[in-house]
């Protein structure tokens, strides 16, 4: 049986799903499907993902955070190329960067979840105590 918390578990989906959405933009670009034969410069799109790599692999909740938004990007790009190409890989491949996208920012929030509830409760808590002195 499996002792690891849903915290884990999330934490561990979105590291997963980071680092496979960092490899499907890598190998799409460069050899699956590039826009040109040979690979593309679109392979650059895959270093922003690099930029929230560490801290999301370091468990950073600002890190986190931010990369919540900046997946959406990704999330759009794709939502256009699987609508927009006309190779099948390439809308396959575009598909997988939507799928990916949104696991990752699911299992983000999933996981910041319980840590927001406790600030809040922490700031709660002490609202309540600058008010009863």
């Amino acid at each position: 049986m499996s002792t690891a918390t849903p915290e884990k578990k999330y934490y561990l989906l979105a590291s997963a799903s980071l680092i496979a959405l960092l490899l499907l933009c890598i190998s799409w670009e460069w050899f699956l499907a590039p826009l040109r034969p040979g690979g593309s410069w679109m392979v650059l799109k895959a270093l922003p993902l690099l930029i929230p790599l560490r801290g999301v692999l370091k468990r950073d909740n600002y890190t986190m955070q931010w990369s919540s938004m900046l997946i959406w990007l990704y999330f759009t790009e794709g939502i256009v190329r699987a609508y927009s190409d006309r190779i099948p890989l390439s809308m396959a491949l575009a598909c997988g960067e939507v799928a990916l996208s949104m696991l990752f920012f699911i299992a983000i929030i999933l996981y910041l979840r319980p840590l927001k509830k406790a600030a809040k409760a922490l700031v709660k808590a002490k609202a309540a105590k600058t008010a009863a002195e």
